[in-house]
């Protein structure tokens, strides 16, 4: 009952918050995963079509963090969607796995709404766009992670950086430009150690060049 209460709160809430923000023929996407005893135990989405995105870790915080998907990144995962019917249909497989966390899609374009929850799909477009979205979180994670270190922990700066680094080789990194704040001020900053201004001067040249350079055909700039 709990977990129900949760998933439908999370609902309810992107209802909400959505009607007064963009048109309401504007379609927008929701993602949420609740995991008891992960870290975060919830996580959810929420996109629009002009690629802006919110991250939170409780279905009524405030405060979500803020970014925004390139074009191509945002076309994908609409074009996802789209392929799965706005989650019309049942997407769970029905096999004895383990459980490995709810997660729900779901979609509304002005009176249309959908919605779906699965613990594990064989639906290759449920895949890909499940994995979309935990880029999407873990995206959000580096980035709170990294804002932390670098009000409260100077020191830890430059592994936040690390982590993120090493999310960005593992191209699990989506709105790359949400960073690039975050990483200038480490690079001009003298109160940090060298090692990690010179780190976050050289992300920040990778980010900017992935996102300035062409993108391959049938491929978005996103790595």
């Amino acid at each position: 009952m709990k977990l129900t209460a949760i998933l439908l709160a999370g609902i309810t809430s992107f209802a909400g918050a959505v009607a007064a923000g963009p048109p309401q023929d504007a379609a927008r996407l929701f993602f949420s995963r609740s995991f008891p005893g992960s870290k975060p135990a919830y996580m959810e989405i929420r996109l629009t079509r002009d690629g802006k995105t919110q991250y939170r870790e409780a279905p009524d915080e405030a405060d979500p963090i803020l970014f925004k998907l390139s074009a191509e990144e945002t076309e994908t995962v609409f074009t996802l969607a789209d392929k799965l019917d706005h989650f019309k249909r049942n997407l769970e497989s029905g096999l004895k796995v383990a459980r490995m966390g709810d997660k729900t899609f779901g979609w509304e374009s002005g009176a249309e709404k959908h919605q779906t929850t699965f613990n594990y799909s064989l639906d290759t477009d449920a895949q890909a766009l499940h994995d979309w979205f935990e880029r999407m979180c873990e995206s959000a994670y580096y980035y709170i992670e990294l804002e932390r270190a670098a009000k409260y922990d100077k020191l830890g700066v430059n592994a936040a950086i690390l982590r993120l680094e090493a999310a960005w080789d593992r191209k699990r990194l989506v709105g790359l430009d949400q960073y690039l704040p975050l990483l200038d001020r480490v690079a001009r900053n003298e109160s940090y150690l060298n090692m990690a201004r010179e780190r976050a001067q050289k992300l920040a040249e990778a980010f900017r060049a992935a996102a300035a350079a062409p993108k391959p055909e049938g491929e978005t700039k996103a790595q």
